[in-house]
């Protein structure tokens, strides 16, 4: 919902800003005068034409500065995950703003063909030091745009393309967008640029310049990162393909620390980039190294072509980057609701920390917690090698947490209808498998005394 009003009043903004510019008449009807000239196509072309383009570059500026990672932007969007969320719909509708400006454009030659050039609307006025870069700055927006269709149908057709060349290809993002400044610029009437419009659209073209710059010079999450090294690996459970292996990491004395259920984005090689990786351990609750310096565990299971190889390639000693804390999924609601703690597979990880916190002398008890009822779905109870130790957890939390295992190997799936039996406005916090989410979710629109907090790692 945040994300829909985010979009929603972003573009609403603009369209007020571009309503308190253009004429009180906007000239749109008749269509066609008595004449037979297509004046009301003509001026309806136009308008969406300008406004079409008015909400795509805006939308490409708001995508640039998202990408800065912002921690402040974390706690009105409900966290990193939810600003990568923006960043990801916001390049989708300017997308398809881009394709409607395109379209609106290309309406020329059939208004032509139909009804001739009677009606047309002389050619709007530009900045005078532009004027000559008309076609140049025409021919450039068309480029970018080709090219950045293509961009959003990699970044959503994520199968057509592993990981390592889609970070290399969206990294020509802000040379696009920055392509894309320059069409605006030289091709944006003269009367845009007055007040309130001028100082909008000049502000988000500047903050979206320099966000693209600072995206091109590598600074991105710069001042977040912490060079550290792995100070323990161990494969859990049976050591089979797919078990899940356990990564200590020792960093420096600048770490910041962090609270329970937040991630990091995590590089082992600089070939392949960073991911993000909850952290599976409470602050404190590891304690330090040897040498004085924090540690921290990840637990990453075998998922995907990467985190498949990391049980061979990592080792102790071995560097690591670390770019974070993010996030805000901290497993607390408000005191009228039952709190409800819902995991499948890896999604365990961020309640593993959550856990650790709860324990008797952990560092971070704060009185605001509440009791928990926990459900965790495992393929297998038998096998599955986080289930001990979270059974240990829950029965030493406190507040206490009252945890129910739904085993797959045993029919026991988890329902949405399983939550039901606990009563009353449910806060349900969620992390697991998408297809688990997506029913939940959807239960939880029928059911309104739910309020569903959601984690998504899907950040491309």
């Amino acid at each position: 919902m945040r994300i829909k009003m985010a979009l929603g009043g972003f573009l609403f903004v603009i369209t007020l800003a571009w309503l308190a510019v253009v004429p009180p008449e906007l000239g749109v009807s008749p269509l066609v005068d008595a004449q037979g000239a297509a004046t009301g196509w003509w001026r309806l072309r136009q308008h969406v034409l300008y406004l079409s383009g008015l909400w795509s570059i805006g939308l490409m500026s708001l995508i640039m500065v998202l990408a800065l990672r912002l921690p402040w932007l974390e706690r009105p969007l409900g966290g990193m995950d939810q600003v990568y969320r923006l960043h990801k719909w916001a390049g989708i509708g300017a997308a398809l703003m881009a394709i409607l400006h395109w379209g609106a454009d290309e309406s020329s030659d059939w208004i032509k063909g139909l009804w001739g050039r009677a009606g047309r609307p002389a050619r709007d006025a530009v900045l005078p030091w532009l004027t000559d870069a008309r076609g140049l700055a025409k021919d450039l927006g068309e480029l970018a745009f080709y090219l950045l269709l293509a961009l959003v149908a990699l970044t959503l057709l994520t199968r057509l393309l592993s990981y390592r060349p889609w970070r290399f290809l969206h990294r020509l993002m802000p040379v696009l967008y920055l392509a894309l400044v320059v069409h605006a610029v030289s091709l944006m009437p003269l009367t845009f640029w007055t007040l309130p419009l001028g100082l909008l659209m000049g502000t988000l073209l500047a903050l979206g310049s320099l966000a693209a710059v600072w995206s091109l010079a590598g600074r991105i999450g710069r001042a977040r990162q912490h060079v550290g090294r792995i100070h323990a690996v161990r494969v859990l459970g049976d050591g089979g393909g797919a078990a899940p292996i356990e990564v200590i990491c020792a960093l420096p004395a600048r770490w910041p620390g962090h609270r329970a259920g937040q991630f990091v984005f995590v590089r082992f090689d600089d070939a392949e980039g960073a991911h993000p990786f909850t952290i599976a351990s409470a602050p404190g609750s590891l304690g330090t190294s040897e040498q004085g310096e924090p540690l921290l565990r990840l637990v990453i299971k075998p998922l995907g072509d990467y985190t498949r190889t990391l049980g061979h390639r990592l080792q102790a000693g071995q560097r690591v980057d670390i770019e974070g804390p993010y996030g805000c999924f901290d497993g607390r609601g408000r005191r009228r609701r039952q709190q409800v703690w819902v995991a499948g597979g890896v999604g365990i990880t961020p309640f593993l920390a959550l856990l650790e916190a709860r324990q008797p002398g952990a560092p971070d008890t704060p009185d605001a917690r509440q009791p928990v009822h926990m459900h965790y779905s495992t393929r297998d109870a038998a096998t599955d090698p986080l289930l001990p130790r979270l059974r240990a957890l829950c029965a030493q939390a406190r507040p206490p947490v009252s945890l129910t295992v739904h085993d797959d190997a045993r029919g026991e799936r988890l329902r949405p209808e399983d939550l039901e039996a606990i009563g009353g406005p449910l806060d349900i916090w969620f992390c697991g498998p998408r297809g688990m989410g997506d029913g939940l979710q959807a239960h939880a629109r029928a059911a309104r005394p739910w309020r569903l907090h959601r984690e998504s790692f899907a950040m491309r």
